[in-house]
């Protein structure tokens, strides 16, 4: 019989319903101070021995009685004999009886091999570190709960604590599940995937200062994986299952859950994330289902095994810090989940602005791309485009500080840009949206973005951007920047079976076109070359198909599922497609004249006008650097 979703609780709710239920009790165990870093005390630690455990010299010098010294002065200087009225000591040194006080050794004036003057006199104890200046024996020196640091290792060594009692780490079983997961392999036949989910939920594991016990790929069978979660539920601390959350007919989490106790929560008003499953087992061990698709699985562990984790080292949950951003698009959510968008961020014009990543469960490097995590409440159907909202960050302010905001036309170089500029300044950074060239010129113009990449023909003229800037930035104080010319043409299947030889060839019957998103320079040059041979956009199947990178447009003709597409000779390049040439464009920068003035805005243009960063470009195929770096516009608030 089909499963259902027991309920679809509130995130919150499902917490709290969740943690609650566990009074866990750890372990103890004895671990050497010398390997206790990040470790958790289970009591409050007390030193053994003073520090230091006998008076010692805090300079270079000369031990003497203070009261012996009172009558120097620069008039009537006052001169001592060695072993009479001092004795040398060295920085550390033991203080011998009877002396109280030391002299520095700049002070001093030799007269002979066991005399010396000084012209100023010692108070008592000066220069002098008594017993237990630091740590007194007896004395605590870290509280139980206490996440051990290095300088606390540094404390308890020298309190002569050389064995700490800590919390012993909570051992966590992951299973993942699925008939069609394999281990990493580059091996790979039609429909296996795989299985990367265990090695993340490991690292969390440990992150969050736990040990994982990594259980091995259980195919979908209901009595091979209730085996397997039987057996980590006697030697774990919290089993982990991934997959198999949801209510398909091979998902078996929440009922092997309930055979072996009971499920506390089946699905959570969230997006991403809402398979969840939530149960305790019979011996009173937590157990959680996470789904398959990576983001709902890392999110989930956030909501769950993190603070459960905590709680089990008596710790509490860090909370990330959160500031107030700038939408750069709209972002529409539908009542009755709570939305979980990833963005990146950057600060420009003194205001942090934030765009929102692939909302797909299934895209890693939406999280990789992160910077921060926005949160709309259920209730809510989203923000409006510059609308402020409170996001949580995944980076520090200081990194995203230092980001420089790239929106407009996609192309592959501008990974090897962010990469040019990490190299040549690791403060930098650079971070990308690809929303088209006219989306990347209204971000200028909105104060959303410090450039913009474009590639837009000017129909009429048969120039490039200029047009543009001229209607949309006008004013806009901005610069125009030559990035690179780069080849357009049809991206085909390898050996071109279709035979598209011309924009023609692809009225033929059966021919599969993919297209760019409204907006994009690729997409004006297909409309443009369009006109040019007097067909219109129905002549085409598959125009309205819109992908938002030549790279994805590429991998959607490599996989068969469109024959034909326009786009970069580099895109087809990668995917070892063919390329049948159709135009060479200018590809150019716009940025604002404040960030080409600033500090990133010269560092961005020493990378590009380097030779290095050109001859990488153009080893790429289909690119051209002649006037890489020229300026080919400025213009101030009016006119040029």
């Amino acid at each position: 019989m089909r499963k259902i979703y027991l309920e679809d609780t509130p995130l919150h709710e499902a917490q709290v319903k969740f943690l609650q239920l566990f009074d866990l009790k750890p372990n103890v165990e004895m671990v050497p101070t010398t390997e206790s870093l990040d470790r958790v005390t289970a009591q409050a630690i007390f030193a053994n021995v003073s520090m230091p455990h006998f008076h010692a010299s805090a300079m270079d010098g000369i031990a003497v009685k203070a009261e012996k010294t009172y009558s120097a002065h620069e008039t009537n200087p006052l001169r001592l004999k060695l072993h009479v009225d001092y004795e040398v000591v060295d920085t550390g040194d033991p203080i011998p009886e009877p002396f109280n006080a030391v002299i520095m050794v700049e002070y001093l004036h030799q007269i002979d091999e066991e005399t010396v003057e000084i012209i100023e006199p010692a108070s008592p104890w000066k220069h002098i570190r008594q017993i237990g200046e630091d740590i007194v024996a007896g004395e605590m020196i870290l509280p139980i709960y206490h996440k051990i640091r290095p300088v606390d290792q540094g404390a308890l060594l020298a309190g002569g604590v050389l064995e700490v009692p800590v919390i012993a780490m909570p051992k966590v079983a992951i299973i993942p599940t699925g008939t069609e997961i394999v281990e990493p392999t580059l091996n790979l036949k039609p429909g296996d995937i795989i299985e990367f989910n265990g090695t993340v939920f490991a690292s969390y594991v440990k992150e969050w200062g736990g040990k994982p016990i990594y259980k091995g790929i259980v195919i979908d069978d209901f009595n091979l994986i209730q085996q397997k979660v039987k057996e980590a539920l006697e030697e774990a601390d919290i089993v982990l299952m991934n997959a198999g959350s949801s209510a398909g007919r091979e998902d078996f989490t929440s009922s092997v859950i309930a055979s072996l106790g009971e499920v506390i929560v089946h699905g959570v008003a969230t997006r991403p994330g809402k398979p969840v499953v939530l149960g305790k087992a019979y011996n009173g061990k937590p157990i959680i289902g996470v789904p398959g698709y990576p983001v709902s699985a890392y999110l989930a562990l956030d909501w769950f095994l993190k603070p459960l984790m905590h709680q089990f080292l008596g710790l509490a949950s860090p909370e990330r810090r959160k500031i107030k951003v700038k939408l750069g698009r709209r972002i529409v959510s539908k009542m009755g989940a709570e939305d979980f968008i990833r963005l990146t961020l950057g600060k420009v014009n003194g205001q942090y602005v934030a765009n929102p990543l692939s909302r797909s469960a299934g895209v890693t490097m939406s999280l990789v791309r992160a910077d921060g995590l926005l949160r709309i409440p259920i209730q809510s159907q989203g923000y409006e485009q510059g609308e402020e909202v409170e996001v949580e960050l995944y980076r520090s302010l200081e990194q995203i500080d230092q980001t420089i905001v790239f929106a407009g036309s996609h192309d592959l170089i501008l990974d090897l840009l962010a990469s040019a500029i990490r190299k040549q300044d690791s403060s930098y950074s650079l971070s990308s949206a690809h929303i088209g060239s006219l989306a990347g010129i209204l971000a200028i113009r909105k104060g959303e973005n410090h450039v913009a990449g474009t590639h837009l023909l000017d129909e009429k003229t048969g120039e490039y951007n200029l047009s543009y800037i001229e209607q949309y930035l006008s004013n806009t104080p901005v610069v125009l920047i030559n990035l690179v010319y780069r080849q357009q043409g049809w991206i085909v299947q390898k050996g071109n079976p279709k035979q598209i030889q011309t924009i023609e060839d692809l009225t033929k019957e059966g021919i599969r076109y993919i297209n760019r998103q409204r907006g994009a320079g690729t997409r004006i040059l297909f409309d443009y070359l369009l006109k040019q041979v007097n067909l219109s956009p129905d002549d085409i199947y598959g125009y309205t198909r819109e992908d938002f990178s030549h790279l994805s447009l590429a991998a959607a003709i490599k996989g068969g599922n469109a024959d034909v597409g326009l786009g970069i000779y580099s895109a087809a390049k990668v995917l070892d497609l063919d390329f049948i040439p159709v135009a060479e464009e200018r590809y150019d920068l716009i940025m604002t004249k404040e960030f080409y003035q600033s500090e990133a805005g010269q560092l961005l243009i020493q990378v590009i006008t380097s030779d290095k960063f050109k001859s990488e470009v153009e080893s790429m195929g289909g690119y051209s650097c002649r006037d890489t770096g020229k300026i080919l516009y400025k213009n101030e608030v009016t006119g040029k």
